[in-house]
């Protein structure tokens, strides 16, 4: 699942994966050993997903039994492997040439592989009619160079979960709904109850959630060339809205060296008041503080002046060197249909990317006796109509994420002024290698 925010690392959304809580168990598949021929001739297609075992085997086996008796020459292989492992694997498997066949990852990481001509061109293979029942939007998260590596799968959109104890305490009755206002709350919070209104990762390897901010708050972050384009007035704003709150103290030092997860459990212990994540993640702080979640409350995702939102999205790649590239694509688009789109955003509380299945009225109808979940969902679905992959699908992304986080963390520990650190990391991303 996604790991949210990492929204932006297979990293990742994430997207998640996104329940990073869940219990990881893989299955008993060969890992790495791609396409095989079954018994009596069957063609078997090996199906690789992240960190969706074991909450979802029944929905799976499921699946995978309707579409093997309505394609009899197939068999699928499903193999879950634990989100950490994932990109060590795919790219060992890739590099032996003994891929799976359909592999579940989030366009960051597909589209770094995808720059190296490691996956189908689906252009090829999906037609128009069936491509335009997806959102387009969503499609366009998975295309690099104009060319399409992935079929979108399912999503989500960041929310804002925030304790509302925490807020009575701070004497603040209204959540915020952009940076300027929760930098303004933040302060407020921190005098009145000594604890801090948020945490968000500055790790390069982890979340995107800050770079998402940059372009939520009108920081374009290359131009059409590729070449930085961060180093602007918007730009240095930037830098120094994440650099001010550091020195003023309002941002937990681990910031510099913990990652998202740290959020969680910061928030799941009554220490911060607001939890930027995915609603998937209101299950997890139920189970593991009861009294925190009685307490919690959810709004809109926080943004800039821009007014944009973030989605996260995992997709289905087939890679190029599938033997059986056109039963791959027929699983892939079969996974990803109306119905099955659907049954799945309701056994996993997310969104799914066709255009159908997201006009259910399971996303648009709240309950009377709506619960926290129930509200979120809704919410979620609705911030999906105006919501966009906010940083650009690049075959080199992590680089352009560690060159700015890199940078931000010197200027936050005084080592560098703003405008020698927002130079330093365009000059950095301009002479990557």
């Amino acid at each position: 699942m996604f790991k949210t925010s990492k929204f932006r690392r297979l990293t990742v959304c994430v997207l998640l994966g996104l329940l990073t809580s869940w219990i990881v168990s893989c299955s008993t598949g060969n890992v790495g050993t791609g396409t095989k021929q079954a018994a009596g001739g069957a063609t078997t297609i090996e199906f690789w997903t992240m960190q969706l075992q074991p909450q979802f085997n029944g929905y799976f086996q499921n699946l995978i039994a309707n579409f093997e008796s309505q394609n009899k020459g197939i068999k699928i292989n499903w193999v879950d492997i634990p989100w950490a492992a994932m990109e060590n694997k795919i790219l060992t498997a890739v590099s032996a040439k003994t891929p799976p066949d359909v592999v579940n990852l989030n366009p960051d990481f597909a589209s770094q592989l995808a720059g190296r001509n490691a996956w189908l061109d689906l252009d090829t293979k999906v037609p128009n009619e069936v491509r335009s029942s997806y959102l387009p939007n969503i499609w366009k998260a998975s295309t690099l160079n104009g060319k399409s590596f992935g079929i979108p799968w399912y999503l989500t959109t960041r929310l804002t979960i925030y304790n509302t104890d925490l807020l009575k305490q701070a004497g603040i009755n209204k959540t915020p709904n952009t940076y300027a206002e929760l930098g303004q709350v933040a302060q407020q919070i921190k005098d009145k109850t000594g604890k801090y209104a948020f945490f968000v990762t500055f790790v390069p390897q982890d979340s995107g959630e800050v770079l998402e901010s940059f372009v939520q708050m009108g920081v374009t972050l290359v131009d059409s060339e590729g070449k930085a384009a961060f180093n602007s007035p918007q730009g240095k704003a930037a830098f120094q809205y994440w650099v001010d709150l550091y020195k003023k103290g309002l941002l937990p030092k681990e910031v510099l060296t913990q990652g998202h997860r740290h959020a969680i459990d910061l928030y799941q212990a009554g220490e911060t008041a607001f939890l930027a994540s995915g609603p998937e993640f209101l299950k997890t702080i139920a189970n593991n503080a009861p009294k925190i979640a009685q307490a919690s409350a959810i709004a809109p995702q926080i943004t800039g002046d821009t007014g944009k939102k973030n989605v996260a999205v995992m997709n289905l790649v087939i890679p190029k060197d599938s033997k059986y590239a056109d039963a791959a694509v027929k699983f892939a688009l079969f996974v990803t249909n109306d119905q099955n789109q659907l049954a799945f955003a309701k056994a996993a509380n997310v969104l799914p990317s066709t255009v159908k299945s997201l006009s259910d009225s399971y996303f648009k109808d709240v309950p009377t006796s709506a619960t926290t979940v129930d509200k979120a969902r809704v919410i979620s679905a609705q911030q999906l109509q105006q919501a966009e992959i906010l940083t650009p699908t690049l075959k080199d992304f992590n680089k352009l994420q560690k060159a700015i986080y890199e940078n931000l963390q010197a200027a936050m520990l005084d080592q560098k002024t703003v405008e020698k650190a927002v130079e330093d990391a365009a000059q950095q991303w301009n002479n990557r290698t």
